[in-house]
């Protein structure tokens, strides 16, 4: 248990109060404890009083006489005034007087140094201390003060003896151990006090919550039954005998078991209760004394009565609830028109099925069906017409599929079937050609003869896809491809109808983009090794989406793998870099040389370099502002001679030429020299290992060297720590770009970007 509040050295309660109330439950036991301490203080004095005439005549006689005369009366005095003391505190006060006026003699009669006099210095302390029910302070008070006087007393004719400091040592230690167990005993007091104050109110308190639990148990309106584990009654309340419809005694009812239409269901309520120790959801049907059956919920806990466990049990009447609950579920789950089960429906049994497929490891197969022409039904026969045509299908349908299948009306022209039972692909697909067959056979409405036509995508999990809504996604497209092909047939899906949707959606995205000025370039520097002075940028393509936010060419490639949305995109970058670079030169930002990455689909444009230098002449920057980055994947195409003449004229206007990703292809050293190539950019791949690998060490040396004999100039790219930097300048490297000079970076960040290097740059390393 838990210490109360107490003080930390007296071991008292810190609530006054409480401390109040603890003296108060004690002090018939203080009084009587004390009044015998006072008695046998006056006996022991009496009889020591007797013992002393033996020193009759002595000088030291007469003071002992009137000492234990005083320490006589005085207990006297004192155990008549307790007596009558009603608090505490009269009683302390009594026994404080008594403590020191009682020393004060006793250090009297000690001065004799008789045989019992060092006894009685060292013991009366302790009486004080252990005897004493004073209040801890006092206690310790009342005890230093009474060795104090008692060590005056011994030593007052002897303080130069030998044995004066050990003495008086041994006095400390003594009233040290003496405070320390006095306090010790205060608490411990005081914790069995508060024990039994919480042992006593938790009684209470149980008497008063079985009080209340009788009544609460009797006057809930709520059906109540308490029975044993084998399900005999032991009691019930005034509720269950109006809901049964009588008193269980009138119906000889004695047992739990006559209730239950289903007797399993006893033992498996029973069950969950002493599993998860209470239940209140435990749905099952009983029987009432009209013969009437009613669906209810069991609530149950077990409990111990006599030690005896039992079982509490409450009933609550869920039949009408349940029926609107179904009426409800009907109407939420299927389509009213059909009858069928709706879209909602459909997609939580999807569900269920393919979770149950994965644990089986069983196949599900979907047959996506789009009724052919019902709009234009719709519109020149008329609603009610298209209605009969749908009331129609829907029938055929459901008479052509098993009966462990699922039918479903997605809206509209669509239906849906499930077919479960590790369907093969071929019965799927002979399905479909019955279903289609069928449909086909005409029928009469309203005087009219009608014929139905439809379109199916089948889709299986796992073959296709493994998820619900992508499983649906896919027999959709499937069907979009049967009408493609001239409707009334069925298509199984194949995984190039998702890919060419794909793209074609991310190529819209991204001309959408273009448009509303969400590609954007960002910066990032290009640092000189030797100097440590910006030599130019790299710009790179960032598309800050509205809902993803900025992001990286990675989400972006198909500008890059269509030829027309490539140029596009080539179009608008350089004409973004030119406005850039013209806003940098007219507040005289020294930006260096701005790189333009190129990709392969680019090349495919026969103006590309005219009109790239066009834009820049329009924007009156200088050629030598701009370089082109390409990759070695330009060489292998079938245009490379095409390539080659577009980077030969992009060289003589002034424009340099680097080679992304060195390293990384296919390219061979054939291409360095047959291509007109100024730079070599190092891939940051070879750069993060540096220090760690010596293959990518000594293939970062090999490309150094071999810039140098070609005189181009080498890049290393994706530097991000200083040993990085320092390595490379170390070999000869000429230029650097990477994060450990900065990120990428928003055009208007540039100005200041240049600022602060500048104005750092002869405060630190070149690096």
């Amino acid at each position: 248990m838990s210490s109360p509040n107490l003080t930390p050295f007296g071991g008292e309660f810190l609530d006054p109060t409480r401390e109040a109330a603890f003296q108060s439950e004690r002090l018939p036991e203080t009084l009587r404890h004390v009044r015998l301490l006072f008695l046998l203080s006056a006996i022991l004095n009496t009889l020591f009083f007797i013992s002393d005439w033996r020193f009759y005549g002595e000088p030291h006689f007469y003071i002992a006489v009137q000492a234990r005369c005083i320490v006589v009366l005085v207990a006297l005095g004192c155990s008549w005034i307790v007596g009558r003391a009603t608090t505490f505190q009269q009683a302390q006060a009594t026994m404080i007087a008594w403590e020191w006026i009682n020393a004060a003699a006793v250090a009297v009669l000690v001065s004799s140094h008789s045989d019992l006099a060092l006894f009685v210095v060292l013991m009366l302390p302790s009486i004080y201390y252990l005897a004493v029910p004073t209040s801890f302070r006092w206690s310790v008070a009342s005890g230093v003060g009474c060795s104090g006087m008692m060590l005056i007393g011994y030593l007052f004719h002897d303080h130069t003896s030998p044995t004066t400091a050990g003495l008086i040592l041994a006095m400390i230690m003594l009233n040290v151990a003496l405070f320390l167990v006095v306090a010790r005993s205060n608490r411990l007091q005081r914790m069995e006090w508060s024990a039994t104050q919480a042992l006593r109110d938790a009684n209470k308190d149980l008497a008063d919550s079985r009080a209340m639990f009788e009544i609460m148990f009797k006057t809930v309106p709520i059906p109540l039954l308490v029975t044993k584990m084998d399900g005999s009654l032991v009691a019930t309340n005034d509720a269950t005998a109006r809901y049964v419809g009588a008193a269980l005694e009138t119906l000889g009812i004695r047992s739990t078991d006559e209730f239950y239409v289903n007797p399993d269901d006893r033992s498996a309520f029973l069950a969950r209760v002493m599993k998860d120790g209470q239940t209140s959801n435990f749905e099952t049907q009983i029987r009432l004394a009209d013969n009437s059956v009613h669906t209810v919920l069991l609530a149950g806990m077990p409990i111990s009565l006599s030690g005896v466990t039992h079982i509490l049990s409450a009933v609550v009447d869920i039949t009408d609830r349940k029926s609107a609950e179904e009426r409800v579920w009907r109407v939420a789950s299927h389509d009213p028109l059909t009858g069928l089960p709706n879209r909602a429906f459909f997609q939580s049994r999807l569900e269920q099925v393919l979770a149950q497929a994965e644990q089986g490891g069983s196949s599900v197969t979907l047959l996506l069906l789009d009724l052919d022409r019902l709009k234009s039904i719709n519109e020149t026969l008329g609603h009610d017409v298209g209605d009969a045509l749908l009331r129609h299908a829907a029938s055929r349908i459901s008479l052509l599929a098993r009966d462990y299948d699922i039918v479903a009306r997605l809206g509209g022209d669509e239906f849906v079937i499930i077919l479960t039972g590790s369907a093969k692909p071929e019965d799927a697909q002979a399905l479909a050609d019955h279903i289609l067959t069928d449909l086909k056979q005409p029928f009469e409405h309203g005087g009219r003869v009608l014929t139905v036509q439809a379109s199916i995508g089948i889709a299986s999990y796992p073959d296709h896809d493994r998820q619900p809504s992508d499983l649906l996604k896919d027999a959709d497209l499937a069907v979009q491809a049967a009408k493609s092909l001239g409707r009334n047939r069925a298509v199984v899906y194949a995984p190039g109808m998702r890919q060419h949707l794909q793209q074609e959606t991310e190529t819209d995205e991204i001309y959408e983009a273009l448009r509303s000025g969400q590609i954007v370039p960002f910066y990032q520097p290009k640092v000189d090794l030797m100097t440590g002075e910006v030599v130019g940028f790299e710009a790179l393509a960032r598309w800050r989406h509205p809902v993803q936010g900025v992001l990286s060419p990675a989400s972006f490639q198909a500008a890059f793998a269509d030829p027309e949305l490539s140029i596009a995109f080539g179009e608008y970058m350089i004409r973004r870099i030119a406005a850039d670079i013209r806003i940098w030169l007219d507040h005289n930002v020294e930006c260096g040389r701005i790189a333009v990455n190129l990709a392969t689909a680019q090349f495919n444009w026969v103006g590309l370099t005219k009109r790239f230098l066009d834009i820049l002449q329009a924007a009156d920057i200088p050629f030598e502002r701009l370089a082109v980055e390409i990759t070695e994947t330009v060489f292998l195409e079938r245009n490379a001679s095409h390539v080659l003449m577009a980077l030969k004229q992009f060289q003589e206007a002034g424009v340099r030429i680097a080679l992304d990703d060195f390293g990384t292809g296919y390219a061979s050293l054939i291409h360095l020299k047959r291509f007109p190539i100024d730079d070599i950019k190092i891939d940051r791949s070879f750069i993060q290992d540096l220090a760690e690998d010596a293959d990518s060490a000594a293939i970062v040396h090999a490309v150094i060297d071999l810039g140098r004999s070609l005189g181009m100039v080498v890049v290393a790219e994706g530097v991000e720590r200083l040993d990085q930097a320092e390595h490379l300048r170390s070999r000869g490297c000429p230029q650097a770009q990477g994060n450990l000079y900065s990120p990428p970076m928003e055009a208007a960040q540039v100005p200041f970007f240049l600022e602060r290097r500048t104005s750092s740059h002869t405060q630190h390393s070149p690096t």
